[in-house]
């Protein structure tokens, strides 16, 4: 069982984990270990998960989500596979409590006047600048 918050804990028959032989660091081991993780989460299925944070965790996900609605997270970052396992485990904690929060609502601005006169001037500046940078006519 993986607690999310106090009130949303997901079960072990949500996430299944196979292991497998990890790339970079590990020196022989890497050839006679499978020290990386790839941990899957069945989100869509998920009876725990809200449909909001479900609908915003596919967002989160990107690629990491899959066609039948599961979440996959890989690790392979240390040589320790017990390691890797918590690391994938707290990626997918954060990845859903990052979706149970209600984003904020962009409340639109508009510019100051005194931001659009600068704008302007800068705008007429530049303008003035490069009307100089023409063929100098009149000198010969």
């Amino acid at each position: 069982m993986l607690k999310i918050t106090d009130d949303i804990t997901i079960a072990e028959w949500e996430l299944s984990e196979s292991f497998m032989r990890a790339s970079g660091p590990g020196g022989q081991n890497v050839n006679k270990l499978s020290t990386a993780v790839e941990l899957r989460f069945e989100a869509a299925r998920s009876p725990n998960l809200p449909a909001h944070a479900r609908a915003r965790l596919k967002r989160i996900a990107g690629r990491r989500w899959t066609r039948d609605g599961a979440v996959v997270i890989r690790c392979d970052e240390t040589r320790s596979q017990a390691r890797n396992r918590e690391i994938a485990r707290a990626r997918l904690v954060g990845m859903i409590r990052r979706s149970l929060e209600r984003p904020r609502r962009r409340v639109p601005t508009r510019p100051t006047a005194g931001s659009k006169r600068r704008r302007l001037e800068a705008k007429t500046r530049r303008a003035a600048l490069k009307a100089l940078r023409g063929k100098v006519r009149g000198e010969e």
